[in-house]
Parts: C-alpha cells; structure tokens; sequence
C-alpha cells in the first residue's frame, strides 16, 4: 500500500457507541463507510465526517478493514458477511453469545477477525499488569472484579453478555489466560437475568470472583489484585491512579497510589487496529481469546442454571 494512500474503514452499526468509533476512526484519519439499518440516518453521519453511508453491506467492496457495532444478536451473521471482504476485521465484544457460532468464526478467520476488549488497553488495568509482573503486591493469588450499576441502555442481551466479557479480558490481559468457571449463582426480575456472582480458577490455581449487576444502585467499576504482599485496586471506570494497600497482618495500612494515566481505551484499541492495516502488529483480543471469552461466560451461565 503507498505511503500516500488514505485507509478506508468499514463501520457496520452506528448506534450510540458506533457514534463514538466513528469519531475515533475519524480522528486517526482514515476515510469510514457505514453500513446502518435506516437510510434516513445518512444526513446525521455524514455531518458528523462519514464519507459513505449505505445500508448495504456488499457496498462496502474496497475497503483496508472493517469494525463490526452491531447488536449482539446479529454480531456472528455480521461478522460473517463481513468477513466475506477478505480484510481484518475487529468486533465489539463479546464476540458472539454462542459457542457454536464462536467456534465457527474461530475456523473461518483464525489470523484476520479480533475483538474489542478494550478494558486490555485501559491505563489502569495496564499498570495493574505491572505491579503483578515486577512483583511490587508479591505473589499474586486472585482477582476480584464488580461491575454493577441500576438498569442498562441495551435492550439486546442480557447482563452477563454485556459486563463479563470486560472483566474476563481484565483477567485475560492481567494474568494472560482466561480461567475456567467453577461455580456461579444468577438472579432474575420478571424473568430477566439481573446479576451474577461467579467464582474461576486458572491453571496455576489463581482465582477469580466476578460479580455483576443491572439492579444495584449506582455505578460501580473496581479490579482488586490480591497479592501476598499487597492488594492493588482500580476504583473506578476511568481513574487515573491504583491505590497498592499491604496486605500483610501486623504491617502499615497506609495505601500508596500508583499514577494510571494514558489515552482512552477506544481511541487506544482503534489506534491499534488502524496501524495493524498499515503493516503493524495485530490488536488484541484474537478471535480465538474472544471465542475462549464466549466459553467461559457460557459455562457460567450454565453452572447458575441459565438458559444458553
């Protein structure tokens, strides 16, 4: 590809996250194609910087790679439309709410489909990576995450294909393996699945105890790494520090914060997968992590007694 060639960028799904990829993409200076449902759309997007709009995914033919938005219930039959343009392509998460259909695509694309965990470029989960790799909290001997909050704008899936997916790449990025669901418990309102509380364990015997929620008031977002030296802890969605507490009985309490700052996540993840179309090195997550994901959060579903 010349040097002087402007990439183009397919964006199959515009809704209010598709909004702010538009942007991102935009802002990396790549020329986007969106694919919406409603051509009515077109006058907004195009304000906004979309070169193209259509509602035809075939007219999508020329484009350098393609990022998939759509809802989660029509993700695994749009990444495989797309796939068919024979370029990278990276998805939102999770990937798909299938197995069957994960296992698919994991065979179709092995090398060219990725997905959007960008928890895995957050600041604070990458120096919570460090503090774990220098060996600054001791050893490392689990992981705890809580991602509630009161109600959610998705009307598609449920709450544990909309939050675990986060906290199992968090692991994934932290730990580098995704860890194998034990036990789980689920909660439903009026036959809808509100929460889950999940324990897993990796194959060093490292745990992890997940818990999410879309009936708890608030809004909370916190990754504690238990060490036996100290405990590290991200309070927050986007905050700029990890609070390090010894955890040691009998030593000083006082908690020391370690800077966390850096680019937001989206921006990060796309900037990753522009420069993997330009020659760079691929973003994470791989389809076959994202499909591990999918495994992972299905098993839980199953051991809560939810249906798949």
């Amino acid at each position: 590809m010349a040097s002087d060639k402007k990439l183009v960028v397919g964006l199959i799904g515009c809704g209010n996250w598709g909004k702010n990829i538009l942007r991102d993409l935009l802002t990396l200076d790549v020329e986007v194609h969106v694919v919406v449902v409603h051509i009515t759309r077109t006058p907004e997007l195009l304000a906004m910087g979309a070169n193209k709009v259509t509602t035809n995914i075939d007219d999508l033919s020329g484009v350098d790679g393609i990022v998939v938005a759509t809802p989660v219930s029509t993700r695994a039959e749009v990444i495989g439309a797309a796939l068919n343009f024979d370029v990278p392509v990276f998805t939102e998460k999770p990937l798909t709410d299938n197995l069957v259909a994960a296992n698919k695509l994991a065979t179709l694309a092995p090398n060219r489909l990725f997905v959007m965990d960008k928890w895995r470029y957050h600041p604070g989960v990458l120096t919570l990576k460090e503090l774990v790799n220098s060996g600054k909290i001791g050893k490392p001997l689990g992981i705890r995450t809580t991602r509630t909050q009161w109600g959610s704008s998705h009307v598609d899936p449920d709450c544990t294909w909309m939050l675990l997916p986060h906290d199992l790449s968090i692991a994934l990025e932290i730990f580098g393996a995704i860890p194998e669901a034990k036990a789980s418990i689920a909660w439903l309102h009026q036959g809808l699945v509100v929460g889950l509380i999940g324990h897993l364990n990796f194959s060093d015997n490292k745990w992890m105890s997940v818990e999410v929620g879309v009936a708890v008031p608030g809004f909370n977002r916190r990754v504690e790494i238990v060490g036996e030296e100290s405990c590290a802890v991200l309070a927050g969605g986007w905050v700029e520090e990890v609070i390090v507490t010894p955890t040691k009985i009998g030593s000083d309490p006082i908690s020391q914060p370690v800077f966390a700052r850096g680019e937001l996540p989206l921006m990060s993840e796309l900037r990753a997968f522009v420069e993997h179309l330009r020659g760079g090195p691929p973003p994470v997550s791989s389809v076959q992590e994202g499909m591990a994901n999918v495994r992972a959060i299905s098993d839980l579903r199953t051991l809560a007694g939810l249906p798949q």
